[in-house]
């Protein structure tokens, strides 16, 4: 394994996790303020606080690095590392008080994800993704589940106004391809992909912190998770998300979102 993904980087990670932990905690189910942003999503007090603590602690601790983070803006670094921060992916979750919600910490290195968290702060919930490791759910290896066919695959969206333009037509075609389609979620969605509850979950207009931890998840689980194209994530990648637990689900699931 890559000194980038050392277990000093994943314990690290964890610690991230554990800042973001009772500022979320603090909040929930409480009447707290909702803002709107430019694009109309919601954020509050909580969104905010918690990157505060996690970048706090990045600063404090590995200097050179980059971050990226929903709320705050980016950060250039003098090392080829970058965190990517999403305090609560998910707000609209959040705000209604639904705990399907996660924080979300990526490592970076020269773009690639190689280091992913799902944090779910208030049912105690953990997923790490390492670079050369198997994804663990609260300390336990887990994987993800056989499934060959689009028409036996449980699939996911968290909405389907994700989807504009062409992309309407496809997604369409897709969900008509398969058993079931499910929505809502956000990055649980993906959580429940690589601890065999789900089969295949498709997005589009994700921006970097709503992905980069994610890959080392899914894949370290044994599924598989690229751009709509085929190629695997990074940070400069255009949102376009496809996951699955079964790889062989793959070549079915492109073919379809390239028309």
């Amino acid at each position: 394994m890559s000194e980038a993904c050392s277990q000093d980087l994943i314990d690290f990670a964890a610690t991230l996790a554990d800042a973001a932990r009772p500022v979320i905690r603090r909040h929930f189910r409480t009447p707290v303020a909702i803002d709107r942003k430019s694009d109309n999503t919601p954020v509050t007090i909580a969104d905010r606080d918690a990157e505060a603590a996690m970048r706090a602690l990045i600063a404090e601790n590995y200097p050179d690095h980059g971050i990226i983070g929903e709320e705050f803006g980016q950060v250039e670094g003098k090392a080829d590392l970058t965190w990517v921060l999403d305090p609560i992916d998910g707000t609209k979750s959040f705000v209604s008080g639904k705990p399907i919600f996660g924080t979300l910490i990526a490592l970076v290195r020269g773009g690639r994800p190689i280091l992913g968290i799902i944090d779910q702060p208030i049912i105690d919930e953990r997923w790490i993704g390492a670079e050369g490791r198997a994804t663990l759910f609260n300390g336990n290896e887990i994987s993800t589940r056989p499934c060959g066919a689009l028409e036996d695959a449980m699939a996911n969206s968290t909405s389907p106004d994700l989807f504009t333009g062409a992309d309407v037509a496809k997604f369409a075609t897709l969900t008509g391809s398969v058993w079931h389609m499910q929505y809502g979620g956000d990055c649980y969605a993906y959580a429940m992909l690589a601890t065999g509850f789900l089969d295949l979950v498709v997005e589009a207009d994700l921006k970097p912190y709503d992905f980069c931890a994610l890959a080392p998840i899914v894949s370290g689980a044994g599924g598989l998770i690229t751009d709509w194209r085929g190629q695997p994530l990074t940070v400069e990648s255009d949102g376009h998300v496809a996951a699955v637990g079964d790889p062989a689900l793959m070549p079915g699931v492109l073919k379809i979102l390239n028309g």
